[in-house]
């Protein structure tokens, strides 16, 4: 049978209804994953089309997922945090939700403390394992939506739960029904979609999910979890690892819409980020993040990358505040003590610093040759050079200007009798052994000891 699809404007054949599949024995995928050797990729050249939503946003998991990962945050840290997320958001919300633990009191003080602020953006939401007794939680803590945590591989399902995919499959229905009983929207996170029999659990799961979603009203949405970060985005990839298929097989097969599928993918393979943006690409409304992509082993999708991403793939950053970044980076350095690899991209000290000479000495002539866009303007981070035995007298005239922020009209250039100075004494440091680059107390007490008068004149325009 053949209906008119309205969207592609093509005929197409009828969606085939996938019918669960209740094996006797787990299905593994040993094939991919023998476990004592590297996941394999495989392929079967089956391509879908793009399908990118009308509307795409961020969700958050900073203080559920990620905060498994990271010393416990005090309620204070929870609601400076959330703030900072809001503002980053902007007025249209695009860090739409952000998800709470609601089992501990430290929890619930921090969930209702962000409630107290009265944002409307980040929406706060739960998350809980799929019994009862969780729900009761749900139902005290005053949230619209809550996370139900129903995993579906059969690692997870036969080897964790004990259970067949029957049983699993009418004990997550039980407990999504008492969340629709009350009004609350239920958000199912598929755990381990990656390593799942997508048409023989998958799907059917899906499928039933969209059923109870229609009866009630009330828009069910589905997480897609890649708990261990095997999905990839290569074109042609086979299931039950391509991102693509995924997203396209549940819009497509179980009939979900775009508004209620989310992305949620871990980086021990090195591509959360790459998985995120094609989840979006290929129908998935929402993207789950984290700040600074803290959680779990390798860690969640950076929030920070995903709210640039959504920039460069909508050519606006819509009313988010990318300054916001900056300042969020900083707390997390400076008030929960947490250390930010200098080179990660757009929070690192040194994400945006050279030192390389020929690449200060480009700076020095027009910084847009060696930074990736304008850093000072869009996250309040200015570019910088470290200056260090690589770094010449191109790089030690820029650190000058950048430290002092000298205008244009009395900038120090490489041939300053100042800069040649320091550069003899710099290399005599690494003449005798030096290995580390200089501080810039270093550098200002060099200075001092050059040319003294010329302290006064520099630090008149920085302050």
């Amino acid at each position: 049978m053949i209906f008119f699809n309205k969207k592609s404007n093509l005929l197409e054949d009828s969606i085939y209804h996938y019918e669960l599949q209740d094996v006797e024995e787990p299905v593994l995928y040993r094939d991919l994953f023998d476990y004592e050797s590297i996941p394999k990729v495989t392929f079967n050249n089956r391509k879908v089309p793009m399908n990118m939503p009308e509307e795409i946003w961020i969700t958050d998991t900073t203080f559920r997922d990620g905060q498994q990962s990271t010393s416990p945050f005090t309620v204070k840290q929870i609601v400076d945090l959330y703030k900072l997320m809001s503002r980053l958001g902007g007025p249209k919300g695009l860090v739409r939700q952000s998800e709470f633990f609601i089992y501990s009191q430290k929890d619930k003080d921090a969930l209702r403390a962000c409630q107290e602020t009265g944002l409307k953006f980040p929406e706060i939401t739960t998350w809980i394992r799929a019994n009862e007794k969780d729900f009761d939680l749900v139902k005290s803590a005053g949230v619209t939506e809550t996370g139900i945590l129903v995993s579906c591989s059969d690692y997870h399902i036969f080897k964790k739960m004990n259970l067949t995919r029957k049983k699993a499959l009418d004990k997550y229905l039980g407990i999504v029904k008492s969340a629709l009983s009350h009004g609350i929207i239920p958000r199912c996170h598929f755990e381990d979609i990656t390593r799942a029999d997508f048409y023989g659990f998958v799907v059917p799961f899906a499928s039933e999910l969209m059923k109870l979603s229609h009866e009630s009203g009330i828009p069910i949405k589905i997480r897609m979890c890649d708990t261990m970060g095997f999905g990839v985005s290569f074109p042609g990839a086979s299931m039950p690892r391509s991102v693509q298929g995924i997203v396209y097989g549940l819009h497509h097969y179980a009939e979900v819409p775009c508004a209620q599928l989310e992305w949620h993918g871990h980086n021990d393979f090195y591509k959360v980020v790459a998985n995120a943006s094609t989840a979006w690409l290929y129908g998935s409304s929402a993207v789950n993040c984290s700040l600074l992509g803290i959680g779990e082993r390798t860690g969640n999708c950076p929030l920070e990358a995903m709210a640039v991403e959504y920039a460069s793939l909508r050519g606006t950053m819509d009313g988010m505040d990318f300054t916001a970044i900056t300042e969020i980076a900083d707390y997390f350095e400076k008030e929960i003590n947490y250390l930010v690899p200098p080179k990660t991209p757009f929070v690192g000290r040194a994400f945006n610093s050279t030192r390389a000479g020929i690449h200060a000495d480009g700076m020095l002539k027009d910084e847009e040759i060696y930074n990736i866009f304008d850093t000072a303007k869009i996250l309040n981070r200015p570019a910088r050079v470290s200056v260090n035995k690589t770094s010449g007298l191109a790089g030690i005239a820029f650190w000058i200007n950048d430290y002092y922020k000298l205008p244009e009209e009395h900038k120090v250039q490489k041939g300053d009798p100042l800069v040649v100075k320091m550069k003899e004494r710099i290399d005599a440091e690494y003449e005798e052994g030096r290995n580390s680059s200089f501080g810039d107390d270093e550098l200002v007490n060099l200075i001092y000891s050059i040319e003294s008068h010329r302290i006064r004149e520099l630090e008149a325009f920085s302050m």
